[in-house]
């Protein structure tokens, strides 16, 4: 029997004997790895699919015939994270050098949130295209329940703990104390395309008035006052997305989209929306102007593409993913100073990508090609990748 195999059925003596809720889902070695290991003095690590590739897509089969790709991805920290997608949740608890399968079965995975390593939250259909719901689960990922039993309008979810978080959709923003069974809607301003809470009484709101401009504001008392923090009467977006964490606050404003491109700009703050900086200001052929107003630093952002999500590290440092459909890459922009100098990195292969970084250094980067899904992890900030894991599309 190899080691595969070997691993496999260590990880299901695990599961029966209960100890996996105990220890946290993770990966185990054989002896003869181990012993390996400890001879070299570094960790075994392999890159592949490790024996999963199979197993998914024999189950996959039965239920959906859309090829198996990553739709997000979420890492506690350098070691321990969760990549999921149509059907499916991997997971690894050595940095990517083995991933398990956690969960296969009808949820379609749109959005997750781990706080930590045992409660979980997602945004997920039944079928592609269908009615999305809030599910939840309190064992890692392995089994799933739906909170409530109805459709949500949920497009996004974000948990502090195994308690407390923030639900939103495209113009609100809704709170939980008890875990998701109950929601209170936060007050936001009218016309709010994007908003983002970073505490309970601590938010931000993308507001878009069409004639009269666009507006960025900010509240620190749970929504009762709002107060202006940044506006312009030029360029109006069609909506927005806000991040904050510390003394940094960036607002991804969203122009038209058009011929697989989006015209979009990037304005941060390193002092909690006292003075703004136009980072990128990105005008395409198929999108138009870039939205807003004022001198920007980059007239292009990473990949040259459509924008995607940004992870925040600590007072300065940013991340933002970006891709291009049409050019088939995708590369991530950074920043080790609160906005005031943005780096767009080398770009790998992929037409969509998804970002989770963990710290300044480590980060993860989900990828969708036309031949396979991957993983890849980065231990310098972004300036190199390398594959992790991949699915082959069958046949390519």
């Amino acid at each position: 029997m190899n080691h595969t195999h070997h691993w496999r059925r260590a990880v299901l003596t695990l599961f029966s004997a209960g100890l996996l809720a105990l220890s946290g889902w993770g990966t185990i070695v054989s002896s003869a790895q181990a012993a390996q290991s400890t001879a070299a003095g570094t960790p075994v690590c392999e890159t592949g699919d490790h024996g999963l590739l199979e197993d998914l897509q024999k189950k996959h089969a039965q239920l959906e015939e859309m090829p198996l790709a990553f739709s997000d991805i979420a890492f506690l920290n350098s070691e321990t994270g969760r990549v999921t997608g149509n059907g499916f949740m991997i997971g690894t608890s050595d940095g990517g050098c083995h991933f398990q399968e956690i969960y296969h079965g009808q949820w379609n995975f749109k959005g997750i949130s781990f706080p930590d390593n045992v409660h979980g939250w997602a945004i997920a259909s039944i079928g592609e295209g269908q009615a999305n719901y809030l599910i939840t689960s309190t064992d890692g990922g392995s089994t799933w329940k739906n909170l409530s039993g109805k459709a949500t309008a949920f497009d996004r979810i974000d948990f502090a703990d195994s308690k407390n978080g923030f639900a939103y959709s495209r113009n609100a923003v809704f709170f939980t104390k008890d875990s998701g069974q109950s929601w209170t809607e936060i007050p936001t301003p009218a016309n709010t395309r994007g908003a983002y809470f970073s505490t309970r009484n601590s938010g931000w709101a993308v507001v878009v008035a069409p004639g009269t401009g666009y507006r960025v504001m900010n509240t620190t008392d749970g929504g009762s006052t709002w107060r202006l923090s940044l506006q312009s009467s030029f360029a109006y977006p069609t909506g927005g997305q806000l991040y904050a964490k510390g003394n940094q606050v960036y607002a991804l404003l969203y122009g038209d989209s058009g011929m697989s491109q989006t015209s979009y700009s990037l304005y941060a703050s390193s002092d909690k929306g006292g003075t703004w900086k136009r980072v990128i200001a990105q005008a395409t052929a198929g999108g138009g102007p870039a939205p807003g107003s004022g001198a920007a630093q980059l007239k292009s952002g990473p990949a040259s593409g459509k924008p995607g999500n940004m992870q925040l590290v600590g007072n300065s440092t940013a991340f933002m993913v970006g891709y291009s459909p049409a050019g088939e890459q995708v590369a991530v922009g950074r920043t080790v100073n609160g906005g005031k100098m943005w780096s767009n990195l080398k770009p790998i292969q992929g037409f969509e990508g998804t970002i989770s970084f963990p710290d300044s250094k480590h980060g993860w980067l989900a990828v969708r090609e036309q031949d396979q899904s991957a993983v890849y992890a980065t231990a310098d900030g972004g300036s190199t990748w390398e594959q992790r894991f991949a699915f082959k599309i069958a046949g390519r």
